[in-house]
């Protein structure tokens, strides 16, 4: 019989504009992890590889190419530097999630998101692709990552 362990990747926006008003953009994307990242976290339980809990860092971009495993980068980033998320335990003991909150310079259309495991030179945990979301100097997309670990068959 075989095991029905997996992962559910979900990630959550919400538009802060420089007023302070807030704009809820619900459910941007429920894909997969990386080829990347599902070889990272086998290293780990391995003793191969350690920080697992590293995987806290949020970017964005402007890439439009659809989501793939084999991915280890945005397409197009921003070039706004990634922002350390805040790391805590979802809804249940199952579910990771990081909070990140990025503030733009200028006028971007946000069409992409991805979280790595540091600021640079790094490995790509998840990347997604969504409706563009336009953004202005001082505008804030705030990205909720929960990553659900699914037990039993």
């Amino acid at each position: 019989m075989e095991s029905q362990f997996k992962i559910l990747a979900e990630l959550y926006g919400k538009l802060i504009k420089p007023n302070g008003e807030i704009l809820n953009l619900g459910l941007l994307s429920t894909k997969y992890i990386t080829d990347a990242f599902a070889e990272y976290y086998i290293d780990c339980l391995q003793g191969l590889e350690t920080g697992i809990a590293d995987f806290k860092y949020h970017d964005s971009g402007t890439g439009t190419t659809a989501e793939a495993v084999t991915q280890t980068t945005l397409i197009t980033p921003t070039g706004v530097a990634r922002v350390a998320g805040t790391q805590v335990e979802g809804s249940t003991a199952k579910v990771y999630q990081s909070v990140g909150t990025i503030t733009y310079d200028g006028v971007y259309s946000i069409t992409e998101w991805g979280l790595f495991n540091a600021l640079t030179n790094s490995t790509l945990m998840d990347r997604a692709v969504f409706t563009a979301v336009s953004v202005t100097n001082g505008f804030k997309l705030q990205f909720t990552y929960n990553h659900t670990a699914l037990s039993g068959g």
